[in-house]
Formats: C-alpha cells, sequence, structure tokens
C-alpha cells in the first residue's frame, strides 16, 4: 500500500495518453488510470493517438497493439521519430518472437499483459517513476564538482598540491586557462602561474591557515599565463586530511572571475557594507539561446536596452544606489530590508507583481523585437547571501522556474561539499592503505546446483574495519578522481584470483570504465598476459544514460571476444533500453535485473517478463542468469523456467575468495 501511495505521489503530476480502439475496454482501463492519474488524454486508434500526442503535452504513453487504422506499434514508430525519450507501455496479450523483436527497436520501456490489472499496472509504472527518480539523482551527481564551485565561491579550475606546493594534479579546464600542458604542470611549483604584482602578505595568509591552522583560504588572486597574460581567479584552498588530522595534501579550486571583476567586486563590498540587506540576483530569461541567434553587436545592444529597462522599473518600487551588470545576462542589486520588508508575502508579491510587469516591456530596434522576461533568485539572510543567490538562479535554471527564495542554499549545499569531501578522504586512505578489495559471489547452475564461477565485487574497508558495498562510495569516486584506481584495484584483484585459483570470474564494467583510454589498454594486456586462462573471464556491461562512445564501447567488446572473453548485460529487463543494443552488443549471457526475480513469487508480470527473456534468449542462443535468488521458492522458479544459471543470498553472500575456496576443499 505504501509503494502505492508512493507511485501515485509520483504519477498524479504526469499527463497520460491512453490509446485502445475497445470502448469497453477503454472504459474500464480509464477507471484503473485515474487511480493513478489526473490527466488523461483519450485516443480510440493509432492514428486518433498519434494526433493526440502532437497536440499535447505529453509524458506518458500506454497503449494496446491491435487496432484500426494505424496499429499501436506504428503509432510508437511515428512517435519515437518526434520524440526518441517519451517513456511508453504496450499492452497486449502478444508473447511471441516477433513482437518482441520489433518493440526492441522501437525502445519500449514497459509491457502490461492483458487482462490488465492494479498490480500488474503498479509494477510497471513503479519501474518508470523509479527510473525517472534516478536519472534525476544522477543528474544530481552530475553537478558534483559544480555544488563544490558555488557552495563557497568554489569553481570548476582544480588543482591539487603535495605539502610543498607542488602540483600533483592539473584538470582540463587549469590548462585551458593557464596555456600550459599537464606535463608542464605536474611536478612544478603552483608558483607557476604566481604573478609578480600579488602582495606576498595575501600568500603568507594563505599558508598560515591551510597549513597551521588548517583551515580553508578563500581570496581573490591574480595569476600570469605561459603566454605572460592576467587573469583574476576566486580562489578556495583546502586541506585533505587524515584521520588523524594529519594533512597530505591540498586541493584548490577556482573561478575564472577576469571578464566581471569590477561589478563583481563592487558588489561584495557592498554586501560587507549592508547592514542588513537584500539581495535581488536576476538574469535574462532564456539568455543563452538568445545569444546563438544574435551576433554580438545586436546582444549588446539588446542588454543595453535590458539593463536600462530593468533599472527603470526597479527604480519605480525600490530605492537602490546600483544595478550591478554582470556576466551571462545577470543583474544584481541591494534594497534595505528593514524599508521593504513587512511580511513575506506581501515582499513577494510585490516582486512577483513588477517581475510579471517587466515581463510585458519590449525591447525595439531596429530589426528585432525583443520581450523582457527575468527570473528572480532573492535572498535576505546575510550570511552566505551572494553564494545562496547564484545556487537559486541556478535551481531555477535547472527546474526551468522564474521565482526563488534562495534564503540558506549556500548551507545547505555545503553540508553536501563536506559530506563529500569525507568520502574523497575515506577511498584517499583505502586506496593508500590497500582497502579497496574484491569479494566474490558464487554463480551456479541450476541443473546441478555447483559453482561455476563468482562474480568479483568491489569493496571498501574503513578505518574502523567496516566493509562498505559501492553505494557508500562509488558515486563520489566516479565524480573526484580516485574512480580509475578503483578499477584497477577490481582488475587486478579479480585476475589474480584466475590465476591463482584457476577460477572464472565475472566482472563489472561500466561505459565510463570502458570509456577510459587507459583502462582499456590495462584490461587488454591484462588478457595478454592471461591469454590461456581468458576464456574464463566474463565482463558484465551495465548500460546507462552515461554512455557518450558507442562505438568505442563496440570494439572494446569485438577486441576482447578475440581472446575468448565473455560478455553479459547485466541489469537486463529493466531501466535503460538495454533491449536496442543486443543486436550491437552480441552478448553471451543476459543476468536478469534482480527486480523481476525478487518479485517473481507475487507478480505474474515479472514472471510474464522473465519468461519472454528466457525464451527470447534461448532462441538466439543465449545464456540467462537470475540474480536476487533469496529463497528456495524463486530458485524453482527460475530454474522451471529455464533459466541456466543463479546467484544470490539463498546460496552465499560475496565473500573473500578464500571463503568459498577453503569450504570447497
Amino acid at each position: 500500500m505504501k509503494n502505492l501511495v508512493n507511485i501515485q505521489q509520483n504519477s498524479k503530476n504526469l499527463k497520460l495518453l491512453y490509446v485502445e480502439d475497445d470502448p469497453d475496454t477503454r472504459n474500464m482501463t480509464s477507471m484503473i488510470l485515474n487511480m493513478f492519474f489526473d490527466d488523461i488524454v483519450l485516443g480510440v486508434d493509432g492514428q486518433d493517438g498519434l494526433e493526440k500526442f502532437k497536440s499535447n503535452k505529453i509524458d506518458l504513453i500506454i497503449t494496446d497493439i491491435n487496432m484500426p487504422n494505424l496499429d499501436g506499434l506504428g503509432m510508437c514508430k511515428e512517435i519515437r521519430e518526434i520524440d526518441e525519450d517519451i517513456p511508453i507501455i504496450v499492452i497486449s496479450a502478444h508473447n511471441e518472437y516477433s513482437f518482441f523483436l520489433d518493440s526492441i527497436h522501437l525502445g519500449i520501456n514497459g509491457y502490461l499483459l492483458k487482462p490488465m490489472d492494479i498490480d500488474q499496472l503498479s509494477m510497471v509504472l513503479s519501474k518508470v517513476v523509479q527510473r525517472s527518480k534516478y536519472l534525476f539523482e544522477a543528474k544530481e551527481n552530475l553537478h558534483f564538482l559544480e555544488i563544490y564551485k558555488e557552495a563557497a565561491n568554489l569553481s570548476s579550475i582544480v588543482t591539487k598540491t603535495d605539502l610543498k606546493g607542488i602540483i600533483t594534479y592539473a584538470n582540463e579546464a587549469f590548462c585551458n586557462i593557464s596555456g600550459y600542458t599537464t606535463e608542464e604542470l605536474i611536478g612544478k611549483s603552483h608558483n607557476i602561474v604566481r604573478h609578480p604584482d600579488n602582495p606576498k602578505e595575501i600568500f603568507e595568509d594563505m599558508w598560515k591557515t591551510i597549513s597551521k591552522d588548517k583551515k580553508v583560504w578563500k581570496g581573490i588572486v591574480r595569476n600570469l599565463t605561459k603566454d605572460s597574460k592576467s587573469y583574476y581567479v576566486d580562489s578556495v584552498i583546502m586541506p585533505i586530511m587524515d584521520y588523524n588530522g594529519k594533512i597530505i595534501e591540498y586541493i584548490s579550486l577556482r573561478h575564472d572571475i577576469t571578464n566581471i571583476m569590477n561589478p563583481l567586486k563592487q558588489l561584495k563590498s557592498a554586501i560587507k557594507d549592508f547592514e542588513n540587506p537584500i539581495l535581488i540576483y536576476m538574469k535574462l530569461d532564456r539568455f543563452d539561446m538568445i545569444e546563438e541567434f544574435y551576433d554580438n553587436d545586436t546582444m549588446d545592444k539588446i542588454q543595453e536596452k535590458a539593463t536600462q529597462h530593468i533599472k527603470k522599473r526597479f527604480a519605480e518600487v525600490y530605492e537602490f544606489d546600483t544595478l550591478y551588470t554582470l556576466d551571462n545576462g545577470e543583474y544584481a542589486l541591494l534594497i534595505d530590508y528593514d524599508k521593504y520588508f513587512n511580511t513575506q508575502d506581501e515582499f513577494i508579491g510585490k516582486l512577483l507583481d513588477l517581475q510579471e510587469l517587466i515581463k510585458d516591456d519590449v525591447i525595439s530596434l531596429e530589426n528585432v523585437d525583443y520581450d523582457i522576461s527575468i527570473i528572480l533568485s532573492v535572498v535576505y539572510e546575510k550570511d552566505k547571501i551572494l553564494e545562496s543567490a547564484k545556487l537559486g538562479l541556478k535551481e531555477l535554471i535547472k527546474n526551468k522556474k522564474d521565482f526563488v527564495i534562495a534564503n540558506n542554499f549556500a548551507d545547505i549545499a555545503q553540508k553536501r561539499v563536506h559530506k563529500n569531501m569525507k568520502t574523497v578522504s575515506m577511498i584517499q586512505r583505502a586506496l593508500k592503505s590497500g582497502n579497496i578489495v574484491s569479494y566474490f559471489q558464487p554463480i551456479v547452475d541450476n541443473k546441478t546446483k555447483e559453482i561455476v564461477k563468482y562474480e568479483s565485487l568491489v569493496r571498501l574497508i574503513d578505518e574502523y574495519g567496516e566493509v562498505l558495498s559501492p553505494f557508500f562510495f562509488l558515486d563520489t569516486a566516479k565524480k573526484s578522481n580516485y574512480y580509475a584506481q578503483i578499477t584497477q584495484n577490481v582488475l587486478k584483484h579479480s585476475f589474480s584470483v584466475l590465476k591463482i585459483y584457476g577460477v572464472s570470474v565475472s566482472i563489472n564494467l561500466s561505459a565510463l570504465d570502458i570509456e577510459q583510454k587507459t583502462t582499456r589498454e590495462n584490461i587488454l594486456q591484462l588478457l595478454e598476459e592471461h591469454s590461456e586462462d581468458a576464456s574464463n573471464i566474463v565482463f558484465e556491461l551495465l548500460e546507462d544514460e552515461s554512455v557518450k562512445e558507442f562505438e568505442v564501447i563496440k570494439q572494446f567488446i569485438t577486441d576482447v571476444k578475440k581472446y575468448g572473453v565473455k560478455i553479459a548485460i547485466d541489469d537486463f529487463g529493466a531501466g535503460y533500453s538495454n533491449y536496442e543494443r543486443l543486436l550491437d552488443y552480441q552478448p553471451d549471457i543476459l543476468k536478469i535485473d534482480g527486480c523481476l526475480i525478487r518479485n517473481i513469487q507475487t507478480s505474474s508480470y515479472s514472471l510474464s517478463v522473465v519468461k519472454s527473456i528466457v525464451t527470447f534468449a534461448k532462441e538466439q542462443g543465449i545464456q540467462t542468469i537470475a540474480e536476487f535468488i533469496e529463497n528456495e521458492e524463486i530458485f524453482n522458479i527460475v530454474k522451471e523456467l529455464g533459466v541456466d544459471f543463479s546467484q544470490g543470498y539463498y546460496f552465499n553472500k560475496p565473500e573473500p575468495i578464500t571463503h568459498y575456496i577453503s569450504s570447497e576443499v
């Protein structure tokens, strides 16, 4: 019931297109769908559904297959040409090979078998909602370094140094702004970019703060590029300490403020001087899109006119000294809290009215009429007021909103930063102490119940001896500079087990692993060194949204298969559109998604999907593995369905390899 309520909460705001030609079925099914959706658009056949899709902003499609004029799959094909990402669920009594092939090519996201019931619909909608949730979380994590930058005037220009200030890491942004290559920077003192005009007191204060006081230092520094050009950076330098409080290195994060140095510096000074300010931080809506349409001269004229209109409108309501014209179509002004803030509702209402009034303004140039529209991030709690306002603006842009009260946004982001920094430190310690290890979980033959191979699963042992699963550290590692090192450890351990114990090993590889040239080269070298045993290796590929170089992955599969390596697709049957990759990846094994297996005792939907996957796999000569086998009943079901292998806590949990080898002996 709790799960049903969660699904309803997430689906009520979605606009559904439901297509069914039979009136009775359409009416009955609509009654069920009304439990989940407030806004349902009905289509009476495929052609009508296509027209309804074109004329409405649809979030999700549920459709029958056999319909007059245009069948369901034909409609889906037409819709996919318009929107390749729209989630589509098909309802059908079909359960044969040709239907699944067609749906694979169309990237269908879910299946409902007739007759449909609430449990079946809940299961499918749960996966769609869960997928949306995972996508959101993934996008959140992709902003990991951006959060560092914005939370405390951090930026994406990153370097790390040892205790003597020698550069050990420089990201691409640092190389681009400084003009040096990575090779020219690594091993050099950070003084290589120091401008001689900087007062020495700045660096004396910096070193005292980060080394003696062990605190974060912030400040504006003037640097020098390789070709002797000046640039300004707003810098944050933080000591990275081990568990005992000993500094092991320094990390520096910067933001290029060369182009906005003067107005931004003035704004910061004004904030410090203002006893009780309200900061109204704004941006011209769709500014980035406007830049693509007009040349620089026209853009300058638009911004000049926009500045005049914004200043005039705000001056009609508030008294303020300066409208600060910042970069990228951004503006800021400060007003007196004591004078203009009576109640929050009154204050917000007045701002929204002003925002709506500005929206009606039009800039007229010789050949251009531009409708002014602004988005507003407002902060009236002085602590970290500018940082919070910027973060508020980012939230508006990300969520496509136009107004936010951004009080305490910086504190919230800072807490995330501190949590991530602690995780980074934990990863560093584990790497240095050899506590990134592989645990192994057996995979058994369903006919004999004998162990035929082991899956290598990464674990981190923390300073307290607790064994942590990837959930606690892997996402952070991917956004820092340590993920590749973790992968190398897993590969090293896995191939050692292959050589020493002579067992078959299954190793997980993400798109990020394969797309890294050094990781690919290391894998091929390991395969060459262990060529006699390479046929006992399985690489499990997890397809996700992060795939950037699909052709690189295809070539990698071709290269490793030359050594006799087998390819498995992990979590098959849920998540991203891994059906459509079958023809490209040519896998040897399908690992059926654990969510399907876990619910197979109680869900007719899960049972039908697993049955279809097994049927499809057998016709194609592909082996199948069922994960999350937690009890004998589930094992008996998947065995009866014809699944080849099983893995789960019913047999054994992940343990060091010696646990199983000694047990077998």
